[in-house]
């Protein structure tokens, strides 16, 4: 059993204590997180599997991610050519439904929503995650897909697991560019480059959970990773439309602006 940690009403559900960090997610499940290697889970009520495994996944995943000292950034990321490449941005951004479109071309997915790097010697990889995509339902059609055949990723929304094959180009890559998403309905794909603070900033800003850094993390050594990363891979912003009829558009090009940058091999 996960004991109650001890907080008022409105407090964060974030907490640590002797025995590690607790997070509480009501009715759901309350989860404690053990220095890096454990993660001890006490279901709440009739909690389904489906809820619990959102925020095991997800949340609790983040918390041990923090502990360990490892950068989890909000973003799914694709393998092409032995090399990675994330897409960043905040829940809603299209960044599972960009990665999906690729991944239907033949790209596999190395990690969706939370993208775990690592440095080793002197580059920062991608480490892979969970062989999924979680899609919305216009994203899931967009795509050419049934909604009612897959499992819904949380009950109370209209969000759907679609697992995806485990490819055995799955191992740990260098990561080497990452596209900050944004959209614009009159605009066709574009990109600028985000450098010095622009670039460290979109990184710290979309660190998955990244408000749990002051509880279990270390805010200066963040801040230093965030840097380092931003100094080393390119971040651009990647504007585009948000219709379906522009994706095949939007990555040709991508393609085009991966083959121009120097020291990317596709």
């Amino acid at each position: 059993m996960v004991p109650e940690a001890p907080h008022d009403v409105g407090a964060p559900p974030l907490s640590v204590t002797p025995l590690g960090a607790t997070l509480i997610v009501p009715e759901v499940a309350r989860f404690r997180i053990q220095g890096g290697n454990s993660i001890l889970v006490d279901r709440c009520g009739d909690a389904s599997d489906r809820n619990v495994r959102l925020f095991l996944l997800g949340s609790a995943m983040g918390v041990l991610l923090h502990q360990l000292g490892i950068l989890p950034l909000h973003a799914n990321a694709i393998a092409i050519d032995g090399a990675a490449v994330a897409f960043l941005g905040h829940s809603g951004a299209g960044k599972s439904t960009l990665a999906a479109a690729f991944h239907d071309r033949g790209n596999a997915i190395l990690s969706d929503d939370v993208c775990a790097l690592v440095r080793r010697d002197e580059t920062f990889v991608v480490e892979p995650g969970i062989p999924r995509l979680r899609l919305w339902r216009d994203a899931v059609e967009r795509s050419g897909r049934d909604p009612e055949t897959y499992e819904r990723a949380f009950d109370a929304i209209d969000k759907y697991t679609v697992r995806t094959e485990p490819d055995a180009r799955c191992t740990a890559m260098p990561l080497r560019v990452i596209y900050l998403l944004a959209r614009d309905e009159v605009a066709g794909p574009k990109v600028r480059p985000l450098t010095g603070l622009d670039g460290m900033r979109a990184l710290m800003e979309n660190t998955y959970r990244g408000d749990f850094i002051g509880t279990v993390g270390e805010a200066p050594a963040h801040f230093q990773t965030c840097l380092a990363l931003s100094r080393e891979v390119p971040v651009f912003e990647l504007v585009r439309p948000w219709d379906s009829r522009s994706i095949d558009a939007t990555i040709a090009y991508v393609e085009a602006h991966l083959r121009a940058l120097p020291g990317v091999a596709l």
